[in-house]
């Protein structure tokens, strides 16, 4: 990985310590008052006179520049000692007075005022930055190194794991996981760790998903086409029998149709198509799809019984979406009911209204379904502890309904039997 973030992190700490430390002072240099208003400086100027005034007294203005080196280097420009018959210029001085040297010449020995406030906060601001002593420019640069250092690791580390993380989650790595690396941080760093492994999480489903499904359908094909194979062998090997074999051959055919036309379904329905979007008449479609079960139900003897609740003439079951889809998820639902309702057996479809939704409930009496099998029972080709295989039916049922913005559930009922429950928004409030 490039070293960039440190340089960028290294080079912005330099330049903000040096202006916050060059605008600091400047806005001292400004915002203090006026040695003339200052009652120390006053004091301070009288002395630094009278001491200069002794030593130009003594040897001259050379005893007064050998004294002035030995001062801080921000005082030696505040005491100026210049010839009294010289004109003033620049500044006028705090506090000034004649002398004479050793040789009779008179000098004028002059106090300054410290700063100066010329060119206001940019001339501040320029003379500040400038002026900044080297020991604080060295301390900067030491202190940004180590600082800069520390905190690019901090962040570049965990970047660096993400980075090892994403490379081995693209070859296919789905057990790779980010969160323990993280230690105890808890920032966003941490959190982005903890979102890729969801997302890990979920691609493995995804992808293991997929696997299954490929499996499955794979078996479900072969069943068909090695009966398909042994109608033409039968065919070939005794001619009379080829009007039997053919329809034997239809028959596979019209299922294998009818299979890719259900994982057509599925597919559009996994990919959130919702194949157009109308109102219908949820109340219409329920009884459309009991009254054609009934026909079914017939052969094993099964009553199947409708009840609607609060169904008065003036209430509209207006849902949204598709009736087609709607309507064979439903019809899927009461197949698989029949199919596991003993003869003699019963149905009971009930549908209800509640707080702007329509729940629908269908109920048999059938052996019901073990209880860790349950969460399989909307998945593809799912097969229960006992064998018994959901196919994909449910599997289409569950995906229409959530298309819809609706739920499907199941539940085993006591003694026996199971019930399966369809909640779907409705499309207009009606008061109830």
């Amino acid at each position: 990985m490039k070293r960039q973030l440190f340089w960028k992190i290294l080079l912005g700490f330099w330049l903000t310590l040096i202006l916050i430390v060059a605008v600091a002072l400047s806005a001292f240099s400004l915002a203090r008052p006026n040695d003339v208003e200052s009652n120390y400086m006053q004091g301070f100027a009288r002395l630094s006179v009278g001491a200069a005034s002794a030593a130009v007294e003594r040897g001259g203005p050379q005893a007064f520049e050998a004294e002035r080196q030995s001062l801080p280097r921000d005082w030696r420009n505040r005491v100026r000692v210049t010839e009294a018959a010289s004109p003033p210029h620049g500044r006028p001085p705090v506090l000034s007075e004649e002398v004479k040297g050793p040789d009779g010449t008179s000098y004028r020995v002059s106090y300054y005022p410290q700063g100066d406030r010329r060119g206001g906060l940019f001339g501040a601001f320029i003379r500040a930055l400038f002026g900044i002593p080297p020991q604080i420019l060295f301390s900067v640069v030491i202190g940004g190194l180590v600082f800069s250092a520390i905190l690019a690791w901090y962040l570049t580390q965990p970047i660096r794991r993400m980075q090892v993380g994403f490379d081995r989650l693209a070859q296919g790595d789905f057990a790779t996981r980010l969160g323990p690396a993280m230690g105890r941080r808890r920032d966003e760093i941490a959190s982005l760790a903890h979102d890729f492994d969801t997302m890990a999480i979920r691609l493995a489903e995804l992808v293991g998903a997929r696997d299954r499904l490929l499996a499955d359908v794979s078996h479900e094909l072969r069943t068909p086409l090695a009966r398909l194979n042994l109608a033409i062998g039968l065919a070939r090997q005794d001619p009379a029998k080829l009007s039997t074999s053919l329809d034997r051959i239809a028959g596979e055919v019209g299922k294998l149709d009818e299979m890719v036309g259900e994982l057509l379904t599925l597919a559009k329905l996994e990919s959130n198509q919702s194949q157009g979007e109308d109102y219908f008449n949820f109340a219409e479609i329920v009884k459309r799809v009991v009254e054609d079960a009934r026909y079914e139900a017939a052969a094993k003897n099964i009553e199947v019984k409708l009840s609607v609740e609060q169904a008065d003439e003036n209430f509209e079951w207006i849902a949204l979406g598709s009736g087609r889809l709607v309507s064979r998820a439903i019809e899927n639902i009461l197949r698989n009911a029949l199919r596991y309702s003993p003869e003699n057996g019963q149905v009971a479809v009930r549908l209800d209204r509640r707080n702007g939704r329509f729940q629908l409930s269908v109920s048999d009496n059938g052996p019901g379904i073990p209880k860790e099998s349950l969460a399989s029972l909307f998945k593809p080709f799912g097969v229960s502890a006992d064998g018994f295989g959901f196919g994909l039916g449910l599997a289409i049922a569950s995906r229409a309904i959530a298309v819809h913005g609706g739920t499907i559930a199941a539940a085993n009922r006591a003694p026996h039997g199971l019930e399966m429950t369809v909640i779907i928004p409705a499309a207009i409030e009606q008061a109830v």
